[in-house]
This record gives structure tokens, sequence and C-alpha cells, in this order.
């Protein structure tokens, strides 16, 4: 891709992200969030295979019809109440159609089928961009509208997605679809705890958006798409193999990796508010999703390929190319647990 049409496309999810953040009128989020979706497609299609053209196609329906929606339940509002203004959500039916419609738009089970599709369909760096930064504005909605939703219906947007999201990804093969599916778990975590602690959602976040920066860059690295490419990886770059397995126990949040953190407080925060049950369900589908990241890390560092190529052995292969991104974010996913206690100072 032409490098100046890159930047454009770039600068125009940059833009429409900040417009969606900055705006308290419905019109203008919805102004951002429809830019954000007409940047990312030429990105999706730029490889024009034909899986890349059909999640292209997938997405954009979707993200549309999650749109228009948002632009009904707003003027619906805006014609019960008289305004606009993202925080004067009073209509019942405007705010739960505007809560499905957010829902739809990042994934959130059982709006996620199109998700592991659509991401299936991507290369490595664009369904990062699709996991990470296009979750920020939807998101930041959902924050803002959170104190008139109905707590049973973001507790069961939350529930669902953790568990769909950790028996979702035990039968996947390719690792886009796990990924997905990890995602659609993590938002669930995020979901779940935004009516009692908002400031717990966005430490999930950004947690989130460090490991899963470091699994996509690290299997970008690798050139791996598919589990039993993993078993060839240690023979290629044993200390990238080796950190990517580490990221993997991270996401799933296994201590005393920075995965562990937002877990743990998710759980300590609805145990304080006397969810019993509901705290032992997110633990049950925590370990879930620690079984298939666990499956991963078997493959990459237990297992070597039965097969034979005809191609250079991947051990004689030089890996001389070096990753500023992959450095941070790998350490980011590794080694924030000891800082605990300042990172809760921080988003507090």
């Amino acid at each position: 891709m032409n490098p100046y049409v890159l930047m454009i496309l770039l600068s125009s999810l940059g833009l429409g992200t900040t417009l969606t953040f900055a705006s308290s009128h419905w019109l203008l989020a919805w102004m951002g969030l429809e830019i954000n979706t007409l940047a990312i497609v030429p990105l999706m299609a730029k490889h024009h295979h034909p899986r890349a053209v059909e999640a292209t196609t997938k997405y954009f329906l979707i993200q549309a019809a999650a749109a228009a929606v948002i632009l009904f339940a707003s003027t619906t509002n805006a014609w019960i109440t008289g305004q606009w203004d993202i925080n004067g959500m009073e209509s019942p039916i405007a705010t739960t159609m505007i809560i499905a419609a957010l829902a739809l738009k990042i994934g959130l089970a059982p709006m996620h089928l199109w998700m592991p599709e659509v991401l299936q369909g991507l290369d490595l760096l664009t369904g990062l961009i699709m996991s990470t930064w296009q979750k920020l504005a939807p998101l930041a909605l959902i924050i803002q509208v959170s104190q008139t939703i109905d707590p049973l219906v973001l507790t069961a947007f939350g529930l669902t997605s953790t568990l769909v999201g950790g028996w979702g990804g035990l039968n996947q093969t390719q690792l886009r679809k796990i990924l997905a599916y990890s995602s659609i778990a993590h938002m669930g975590w995020m979901i779940i705890v935004l009516q009692y602690a908002p400031q717990l959602t966005l430490l999930t976040l950004i947690m989130y958006i460090f490991m899963t920066s470091a699994a996509f860059l690290a299997l970008k690295a690798l050139s791996a798409t598919k589990i039993n490419m993993l078993a060839v990886m240690w023979s290629k770059n044993p200390t990238l193999t080796m950190t990517t397995a580490l990221v993997l126990l991270s996401l799933g949040g296994l201590p005393p990796l920075t995965g562990f953190m937002p877990k743990w407080f998710v759980m300590q925060e609805l145990a304080a508010q006397s969810l019993p049950l509901t705290t032992t369900i997110m633990a049950l589908a925590a370990l879930l999703s620690l079984y298939f990241y666990l499956r991963l890390c078997y493959a990459m560092t237990l297992t070597i390929s039965p097969s034979t190529t005809n191609s250079t052995t991947p051990w004689r292969i030089q890996t001389t190319k070096t990753s500023l991104p992959l450095a941070l974010s790998t350490m980011m996913a590794l080694g924030l647990l000891p800082m605990t206690p300042t990172i809760m100072m921080l988003v507090t």
C-alpha cells in the first residue's frame, strides 16, 4: 500500500476515535464511529484475497447495521427527551438499543459470531488494529452510558462473553480465531465490573491492549497462523518462542504475570459486591481460557513437527530483525504485576 494512503487511513483511525472520545453529542459520536469504520475497511481489503474481501464485507455490514441502530436509538431518545446529550439517556428502549448496538460493534456475546470469522480473514497487523484500537471508541460510549443501563443486562453480557470466549477457543486450530475468542472473553471481564468500578474496566483494557499487542506482534514475527506451525518455532527462534509462550500464559491470567492483575481485581470487586456466584463463574471461565492458552504453549515448547520440508530448515535461518514495539509490549505483558499498587494509584 502506498505510504501516503496508509498515513491518511491511520490518521483517519486516530481522528475517528478522538472524535468519539471528545464528543458529548450522539451525532458527533456516531460520526467518529463511522470514520473509524471507513478508515479500516481499505486496510482489511488491501491484500485482495477472497477471504480478506469476505471478511471486509462482513465487517462493513455488521458495523453499518450497528451504526444505524445507534443513530435510530439516539434519535428516539432525542424525540422523547428533547436532548442529544450522551449522558442524558432517559428512555429505556433507546438505552437498550444503544447497548445492543455497541455490544455488536465490539463483539460482545451473544453478538460475537462475526468476530472470529472476520479476524480469520485478516493479516495479523490489521487484526491487531481491529482487536485493540477499534474497540476503544465503542467501549468509551458504553462507559459513558453504563449508569443508565440495567445492571442485569451488563452482568448478562459479561458472563456470556467470558463463557463463550472460553468455550469457543477450545476446539480451534487457527491462531487468529483463538485470539478472537480471547478478545471476546476479555471484553466480558471489562463489562462485568463496569457498573461497580469503571476504573477497573480501564485497567483491564490497558492490560489487554499490552498483552494482545505482544501476542499479535510475536506471531507476526514468527509467521505463525496455525497451531501446527508453532511446533517448528522453537528451532527457529528460541528466545521469541519462550517469551511468546509467557505472553499467552499472561493472557490466560496466570500469576506472577501481568494478566493476573486485572482478573484479580475484578474478582475482588465482585466478591466485595456480595456476588459470590458471579465471581465463581468468572473464575471457572478464566480456567477455560487458560486451558487453550496452555494448549498453545504445549504445541510451541514441548512438541516438534514430525513433517520434513524441502526448503531451508528453520534452525538455519538467521533472524536479524528487531522490533521495538514487540519488545516493549512483551515487557509490559510480562512484568507489570509488581507495579500493581502504583498502577492502581494512577488509575483511581
